[in-house]
């Protein structure tokens, strides 16, 4: 797959995705969006490749947005459809897939940007990086979700507050809201992501997925997370890496899961 707007890295078990439109300040338009879905998708299709991580290219920005010159003149249904499709092609995709996905922030995470950072499992920051959803000074609301997410992550009213003033917070901030899990200092943001990562990558796969299901499971209305739970649980019981950790735990060694 010829890749454009993102670069793709490999090592240890981890893929490094670099949303690489720098002209742009890495902003997110449909070519992207989509080349992201692509990659996500056979990373995670990877049994050698346990973690993602989603960084933007430079020092500036993570995403700074989505390319607002792309739909700038669109009617009242093909806005709808466009946030329909980047919804189910990205945003859900990455919250529900079973590899577990870290956003590293290196700058401006803003709109799209921090939309795209909320979809991922846990977000970690860069000490320059400000984050927020100026949609409604555009005369228009998130788009990709952050309605929804932003007030899971930090509450309702400091949720209203961001999104009605279309203001931005730095990523002191962002931590003590819960909307981010680490600042660092930008030179060491991405040593200390893979660290973390290479610590999830040693640890069940299919434990790590079941997990990220019934997590998730709490955040839909219609479901009860502890009925997901308990099946995931049993289901866990079944596989060879549960056999693999207990038998590791009982010899008093490091599991060497397959994923099977």
């Amino acid at each position: 797959m010829a890749l454009e707007n993102i670069l793709l890295e490999r090592e240890k078990g981890i893929a490094t995705i670099y949303i690489n439109r720098p002209e742009k300040l890495n902003a997110l338009n449909k070519a992207t969006i989509q080349e992201l879905h692509e990659t996500i998708k056979l990373t995670d299709e990877n049994p050698d490749l346990r973690v993602i991580i989603i960084t933007g290219s430079g020092e500036k920005a993570f995403v700074a947005g989505a390319d607002i010159a792309e739909f700038a003149h669109f009617s009242a249904e093909e806005g709808a459809q466009l946030a329909a499709k980047g919804q189910q092609l990205l945003f859900d995709f990455i919250e529900n897939l079973k590899t577990p996905v870290i956003a590293a922030i290196n700058g401006f995470a803003l709109g799209g940007g921090l939309e795209l950072a909320m979809a991922c499992h846990f977000r970690i920051a860069s000490d320059n990086a400000k984050m927020g959803l100026p949609e409604t000074s555009l005369g228009v609301i998130p788009g990709y979700g952050g309605t929804q997410r932003l007030p899971q992550l930090v509450g309702k009213g400091r949720a209203m507050e961001m999104i009605l003033t279309a203001g931005m917070i730095d990523a002191e901030t962002a931590k003590n809201y819960g909307l981010v899990n680490h600042v660092l200092p930008q030179a060491a943001l991405l040593d200390f992501t893979k660290a973390l990562a290479q610590r999830i990558t040693k640890n069940s796969p299919l434990a790590i997925a079941k997990a990220i299901e019934a997590i998730n499971a709490n955040f839909i209305a219609s479901v009860n997370g502890f009925d997901v739970e308990i099946k995931a649980f049993g289901e866990c019981f079944a596989t060879d890496d549960f056999k693999e950790g207990t038998t590791a735990f009982l010899e008093k060694r490091k599991a060497a899961f397959k994923g099977k």
